[in-house]
């Protein structure tokens, strides 16, 4: 017997009957099995493409998170370059001010204003000003007493108490008897010798370079033979003591042994350095320079590379 399948389908109109033949059957089976295929297909491409959603929303995330961070990066480079271009300008005016003020002091030295680099002018204004303080302060330099008259200078003049006709070897200062002294340089008591005659209460202080500076007629000693001085000490109190018409201080300054007008090395400073060396004579003033400058370049670099030790240790 065939196999047949009859669909029946029912109306108001009544009751219709539909054979479906072999081939039919199969169209349909296999038509289903196509729609069964299909929708398997599309479940797992829905999978798929949720797993991706999933994937693509955490990479999203990511991206985000990292946007933050680049922003907050951005951000802090900003500020960081606010702040390196604020410090930029600070130290620009730092510089011109340092520069200007390397100006000023080229020209208290009586140095032509620079125009190279700033370390070289640095460096040579740092010599120039360490020469002249080294020399300042090792060879005499000022008044030993402070706002006193010169009573008598540098030469041949009649003696106020013999009435002879003598060179005056020093310079004589008109002060009451008490009167500080000071030391116009650094150095060493080479003599403190009290005495009623002569010199009287008599003291020399030795000095670097040669030079000397000695002191007469004082009232009392503050210190010794042997002790060490540095400028701006006190040393003595002037007096009346030896051969003097007058309470005064008789000073004298001496070159290996040759006596010197003191009167240019009391007027000597730091604002006309350079004016001895056309008034004294005698001295080799240009190799003494040279030798300073030596010296006191090679103490600048020790100290530099000092420096540079002493940051390197600490770092």
């Amino acid at each position: 017997m065939k196999e047949r399948v009859v669909v029946s389908v029912s109306s108001i109109h009544g009751t219709k009957h539909f054979h479906l033949d072999k081939w039919y059957r199969q169209f349909l089976k296999g038509f289903g099995y196509f729609v069964a295929a299909g929708i398997v297909t599309i479940a797992c491409v829905i999978y798929y493409l949720m797993g991706e959603v999933d994937f693509a929303k955490l990479k999203q995330q990511e991206l985000e998170t990292k946007s933050m961070t680049l922003t907050e990066e951005v951000e802090s480079l900003k500020l960081l370059k606010s702040n390196l271009e604020s410090d930029l300008l600070d130290r620009e005016e730092r510089i011109n001010t340092v520069s200007d003020r390397l100006g000023d002091l080229e020209k208290v030295l009586g140095m032509e204003e620079g125009n190279g680099l700033l370390e070289t002018r640095l460096d040579t204004a740092a010599i120039n000003s360490s020469v002249r303080m080294v020399m300042l302060t090792q060879i005499p330099s000022g008044a030993p007493v402070i706002n006193a008259r010169i009573s008598s200078g540098y030469g041949k003049r009649k003696h106020p108490v013999t009435g002879t006709v003598k060179m005056h070897r020093g310079q004589d200062f008109a002060v009451n008897t008490g009167t500080p002294v000071y030391a116009p340089a650094d150095g060493v008591v080479e003599v403190a010798r009290s005495s009623k005659k002569g010199s009287g209460n008599f003291l020399r202080l030795q000095h670097s370079y040669g030079f000397s500076s000695s002191y007469s007629h004082l009232h009392k000693f503050k210190v010794k033979s042997g002790d060490f001085v540095k400028k701006g000490d006190l040393i003595a109190y002037s007096g009346n003591s030896g051969l003097s018409s007058g309470p005064h201080l008789h000073y004298e300054i001496r070159f290996v042994g040759r006596s010197l007008d003191p009167r240019p090395f009391v007027d000597w400073s730091v604002n006309n350095f350079e004016i001895i060396f056309s008034k004294v004579r005698g001295i080799r003033w240009e190799s003494l320079v040279n030798r300073v400058e030596l010296r006191v370049s090679s103490q600048l670099q020790l100290s530099s590379q000092k420096a540079v030790l002493l940051q390197d240790n600490s770092s």
